[in-house]
């Protein structure tokens, strides 16, 4: 098993240090201060800062680009005051708070982010007048419903992998976070780092992941398996490969947020009270036919019968003849492209980091629990309503509490139902 577990770290190591091109270069020395300007999910260009020492001394003015990103390298650490112009805003964008000004430290060698939080003009969750100009609460909640089904799909599919894995297998992966990061990274690295249009990286990496998902049951887990590892024994070493996956990802990636050579910066498009970028409206359609389609392949295919026979009950379905060890592989294999497509989406809707699997690692959680542990449809349920509430709940709670009100509300429906939404009651003892 040692050899298996070494086999499978050098492997997953040898292939992101080949694919690693100029992108994949550590960041360089950093002494400043960065930051990301965002309004509802679109990068905001144009936009001024200006950046002053302590005492007042000016250092550099910058605007911010397309991906609505700005650096500033300042010669000696310390504290600075970054003022964000707000005339330079979109005229419906607004500081939260009204607060445009930040003191951040600056320490040796290190590059400290600095986050202006952008709304919509118009307090959220109060009614404005339509004479004003400002958005009505009510066409805040639509667009608000609209980005919560953006990310409930997202959800939804990186949900999807985990559900199955845990309904063959019996384990809660918690390295199902660094999947999706995976899947973004991969793309990454054929699209900026090789040149390919996204579209085909993506591709590529949706099958390149799917083949680690694959070597990873063959080489690591079911090698566990036969050993007869337990599953709290499992999970626990799944949380050892998360850390092992994250800072690989780090090495070689880097800490700094990047984005995507084409679909980063495009203009709304407005469909009644609803503005988003044509970008999101393809994304939305693409993960809804995955989901159609794994959906029905699980309903009608010989091997989506033979994996839910597996979920039901292992036993049973080896004596009947099923290969269980090939099921679940399979499983695998089209739970780590499923992941790797949610990274890639997820990349489009924000940029890329090496922790954004880990940041929405709790939220898969939160949709596969809320819809039904080992229910690949409870998945879905769960995540959508996950997502929804998650944006929707901005109306009434800062965006800061956001996540924590979908864990209140998963704390809940589970109070009331613990099985969740579509899972079944099981004897306990």
């Amino acid at each position: 098993m040692r050899r298996a577990v070494i086999a499978f770290t050098a492997f997953l190591g040898g292939l992101i240090f080949l694919l690693a091109g100029p992108a994949y270069a550590g960041p360089a020395d950093c002494q400043g201060l960065r930051g990301t300007l965002k309004l509802q999910g679109q990068p905001v260009n144009g936009a001024k800062i200006a950046v002053t020492t302590e005492g007042g001394q000016p250092v550099k003015e910058v605007t911010s680009n397309a991906q609505g990103t700005w650096d500033v390298q300042v010669e000696e650490p310390g504290k600075y005051k970054v003022t964000l112009d707000v005339g330079t805003l979109p005229q419906n964008a607004a500081v939260r708070g009204g607060n445009n000004v930040r003191t951040p430290t600056v320490y040796e060698g290190n590059c400290s982010t600095v986050l202006f939080a952008l709304q919509p003009k118009g307090a959220p969750g109060q009614p404005q007048e339509d004479t004003s100009g400002q958005t009505t609460f009510w066409e805040q909640a639509a667009q608000l419903t609209f980005e919560g089904l953006n990310l409930g799909l997202i959800i939804a599919l990186a949900a999807l992998g985990l559900s199955l894995i845990y309904g063959t297998t019996g384990l809660t992966n918690f390295a199902h976070g660094e999947l999706v990061t995976l899947g973004a990274i991969l793309a990454y690295a054929f699209n900026v780092g090789m040149g390919l249009h996204l579209i085909p990286a993506a591709a590529i990496a949706v099958v390149v992941a799917g083949a680690l998902g694959y070597l990873q049951d063959r080489l690591f887990w079911g090698q566990l398996r036969r050993r007869g590892t337990g599953t709290i024994a499992m999970m626990i070493i799944s949380i050892g490969l998360a850390l092992l996956m994250r800072y690989v990802f780090l090495i070689f990636f880097g800490g700094q947020n990047e984005a995507y050579a084409q679909y980063t910066a495009q203009p709304g498009v407005e469909i009644g009270p609803i503005s988003a970028a044509p970008k999101n409206f393809v994304a939305m359609g693409i993960e809804l036919a995955v989901l159609i389609i794994v959906g029905i392949a699980l309903l009608r295919t010989r091997t989506g019968k033979a994996a839910r026979a597996v979920a039901d009950n292992p036993a049973l379905a080896a004596s009947s003849g099923i290969n269980v060890d090939r099921v679940i592989r399979i499983i695998w294999t089209m739970g780590g492209a499923i992941a790797a497509l949610a990274g890639i989406m997820l990349g489009l809707s924000q940029n890329l980091k090496y922790t954004m699997g880990q940041d929405i690692l709790l939220l898969i959680f939160a949709g596969v629990t809320l819809g039904g542990l080992g229910t690949a449809f409870g998945a879905l349920v769960g995540s959508l309503v996950v997502g929804l509430f998650i944006q929707v709940s901005t109306l009434w709670v800062p965006p800061e509490l956001k996540s924590v009100g979908a864990l209140v509300v998963l704390i809940i429906v589970l109070l009331v139902r613990p099985q969740g939404i579509l899972g079944r009651r099981e004897r306990i003892g």
